[in-house]
């Protein structure tokens, strides 16, 4: 990128219809990666059909009207390609890495797979019962439901961000392959795609062969969804997924917190360091799986996007464990709001992120990816090289600021998923027999200054 010794800075480049193309010469070995970004995600989803774009994704490498899915396996095995193809909540991407003589070739392949998805009837049925099988899945899992759970409390149950990407098994059987298509024609357009190539290629002719392969595309996308900011926290909330017969309990404890375009963003990131992430999990690894051995995991994340993304503490832990679990979170959370991070805790995190950013880009698909993300937030070509200074500029007080606006363990939202009692606080009772009540530290009991919801179907 434009601070590595030698490398000539990344250039872009629109194009007539629209899309975008950002190139970054690499030239260490001959190999490029291709970066493909659409804002066609899950926030995109008709209210009718959840899960479309998920479902698109699934069957969209799966046949052109010019290559059939045997074809276009064929085109990426012979030259040892694993393309991927994923929505997230906002995007719709593909990606792979190829030898630099086979890039015009891929760059025709990936264009065509945009442009003109087939989705064949018989991909769509496999696809579909694949979907389904993954969905099971998730409702089996307590790391998932935990996850989605909190996601709702946060967000709402009808919020893009309190849905599943997947969408439920009702809206995946009810989807056909005229409903695949229609999202396609209505939400893939060049307008809102963004190529990135990185790799042993010269720019201006990588430029000229992403041109070439979408020119002539026009399509119109529909307006973009107006995505509303997660609600307020009015108190503390709480939910419970009882899953017999599981292992362990997954807590899922966070915060709605800001928006990766929000200027206090970096102060976030560092305060996400030192929570759950720096050594062994932050503060809450020290605390809770460390120091009192509580957990098989314990961390914590921070995934801002266009809207204010959650700040999340997880764990897996024993359901004995579940109330002193959750009262050492509530414990770390409020002593951090309260009194914020040390000197050397932030010189440790600053340390961290700024020495990690080398290995971040160190590939080139790390490369491209951190591209396409500079590209999707507007933060410029040289975001890399001013990264580390936005880091080194963030001070004490404004992470700590970030702290006591975010961090209060009566605004947090707790899921809680695997074999424990409606109340979340006892382990499942056996055979029958009724296990206590008593509500966890920190919180008050079910049904006073919480939402709790006990068994019930998945978040969706």
């Amino acid at each position: 990128m434009t601070g590595a010794p030698g490398r000539p800075a990344p250039v872009r480049r629109a194009l007539a219809n629209g899309a975008a193309v950002i190139v970054q010469e690499a030239h260490t070995t001959p190999a490029v990666s291709l970066n493909l970004s659409i804002d066609a995600g899950s926030v995109c989803d008709p209210a009718s059909a959840p899960g479309a774009a998920h479902f698109l994704a699934r069957v969209l490498d799966r046949g052109t009207s010019r290559r059939s899915a045997d074809a276009i396996a064929e085109t990426c095995d012979g030259g040892g390609v694993t393309l991927g193809v994923h929505a997230t909540r906002h995007t719709l991407s593909l990606g792979c890495t190829c030898l630099a003589e086979d890039f015009a070739a891929m760059v025709d392949l990936l264009a065509d797979i945009v442009r003109d998805p087939l989705c064949p009837e018989a991909e769509v049925e496999k696809r579909r019962r694949q979907i389904l099988t993954a969905i099971r899945q998730d409702d089996d899992s307590p790391a998932a439901r935990a996850i989605e759970r909190l996601n709702r409390l946060l967000y709402g149950a009808g919020h893009p961000y309190g849905r599943r990407v997947k969408g439920t098994a009702a809206s995946v059987e009810g989807m056909d392959r005229g409903a695949l298509l229609d999202y396609h024609r209505h939400r893939v357009a060049p307008s809102a795609l963004s190529v990135v190539v990185v790799g042993d290629v010269a720019a201006d002719a990588a430029g000229d062969a992403v041109a070439a392969a979408f020119d002539g595309w026009q399509a119109a996308p529909a307006p973009p969804p107006d995505v509303a900011p997660p609600p307020a926290a009015a108190g503390r909330r709480r939910d419970v997924v009882p899953m017999p017969g599981k292992a362990q309990v997954d807590l899922a404890y966070g915060f709605a917190a800001v928006a990766r375009t929000d200027p206090t963003y970096h102060a976030h990131v560092l305060l996400a360091n030192v929570l759950g992430q720096y050594g062994m999990g932050g503060r809450v690894g020290r605390s809770v799986r460390e120091r009192q051995g509580m957990a098989y995991y314990a961390f914590a994340g921070f995934e801002a996007d266009r809207i204010a993304g959650p700040l999340i503490v997880r764990a897996g832990v024993n359901a004995a464990n579940v109330r002193r679990a959750l009262a050492s979170i509530d414990e770390v959370v409020a002593e951090m709001g309260a009194e914020g991070v040390t000197e050397a805790e932030l010189e440790d995190s600053r340390r961290y992120l700024v020495g990690s950013l080398p290995r971040t880009l160190e590939t080139n698909a790390g490369t491209a990816a951190f591209l396409q993300n500079a590209e999707r937030f507007g933060l410029g070509l040289d975001y890399d090289r001013r990264l580390p200074g936005l880091l080194r500029a963030v001070t004490r007080d404004e992470v700590n600021a970030a702290a006591r606006a975010l961090l209060a363990p009566e605004r947090a939202a707790v899921a809680i998923a695997g074999p424990v009692a409606a109340d979340g606080t006892e382990p499942a009772a056996a055979d029958g027999a009724k296990p206590g009540a008593a509500a966890g530290a920190g919180e008050t009991a079910a049904g006073a200054g919480e939402t709790s919801a006990g068994a019930g179907t998945a978040g969706s």
